[in-house]
């Protein structure tokens, strides 16, 4: 990456962060809808489960890429590689089922 296209990422982040920052402290008492905190609960749900699913998506074709490609390579390796590619799938995968569960937990807040 460029020094102009940091720089220019870097600003658009500051600006971004100064336009929302007196917002995030505007309100200084007891909001005035106690049940407020359900949509937001609810917007917290649905990225959660979006990030937790690309992010587990990404894992996994670079692990799936990586073990077939040495299978490309090597092809009398491919025995050796299946096991080790199979666990790090299932682990990434782990990854993206703790989050749904933690998800139905908040969803029991309702």
């Amino acid at each position: 990456m460029n020094l102009k296209r940091m720089l220019a990422a870097a600003i658009t982040f500051a600006s971004t962060m100064l336009l929302f920052v007196s917002s995030a402290f505007a309100e200084g008492g007891a909001p005035a809808n106690p049940d407020s905190w359900k949509g937001e609960l609810a917007l917290a749900i649905g990225l959660g489960l979006g990030i937790a699913a690309v992010g587990g998506a990404l894992g996994q074709g670079k692990a799936a890429s990586a073990a077939l490609e040495g299978i490309g390579r090597n092809p009398a390796a491919a025995d050796k590689l299946f096991t080790p590619m199979l666990l790090s799938l299932a682990i990434i995968e782990s990854l993206v089922i703790y989050s749904l569960v933690i998800s139905f937990m908040l969803l029991g807040k309702f």
